[in-house]
């Protein structure tokens, strides 16, 4: 039987509050969600540490290959990856001892929560990030007043893409 993860709001903060973070499955196209994450955070005043293998530089900072490249200070990792390497990037993060790992709603895998769990590392995921990086602006703010009011998104919204 799986058991349901709980996270917290002083959980979440407690990931944001570093101000530093690395975002597995960055990309270099703007548009794209994991372009649009790191725009966000640089706008926020974030310090963005991009992860994506097949890339130099994301909008005009050094990009790591692999979590293993990583500076030691940076300690949580944002997971933006395709399902289908996200357990591999947790595995990574699991090596590399990241101290707190949030995988983005519809990124998440059973296998890599489960690992992810096993090596006792906090972890927050079926939570987009948007919602949580304040000021939150356009329908994230919509969906958040959701969740805070009922608990979870309205069945149009969940179906829908991620908030």
């Amino acid at each position: 039987m799986a058991t349901k993860t709980i996270i917290s709001l002083d959980q979440i903060q407690n990931f944001l509050a570093p101000k530093k973070l690395a975002v597995a499955g960055a990309s270099r196209n703007p548009k794209k969600f994991g372009g649009m994450v790191i725009k966000e955070l640089k706008e926020k005043g974030f310090d963005v540490y991009p992860v994506n293998p097949n890339a130099e530089e994301i909008q005009g900072i050094r990009c790591f290959k692999s979590i293993a490249e990583l500076p030691d200070e940076v300690k949580h990792l944002l997971m933006l990856t395709p399902k289908e390497s996200t357990s591999d990037v947790a595995a990574q993060a699991v090596e590399k001892k990241m101290e707190m790992i949030w995988i983005q709603q519809m990124s998440d895998t059973p296998e890599a929560v489960k690992m992810i769990q096993e090596a006792n590392i906090p972890l927050i995921h079926q939570k987009c990030i948007f919602m949580f990086v304040d000021p939150v602006k356009g329908p994230h703010n919509f969906h958040r007043f959701f969740v805070k009011l009922f608990g979870k998104y309205p069945k149009k919204v969940r179906a829908g893409v991620p908030g």
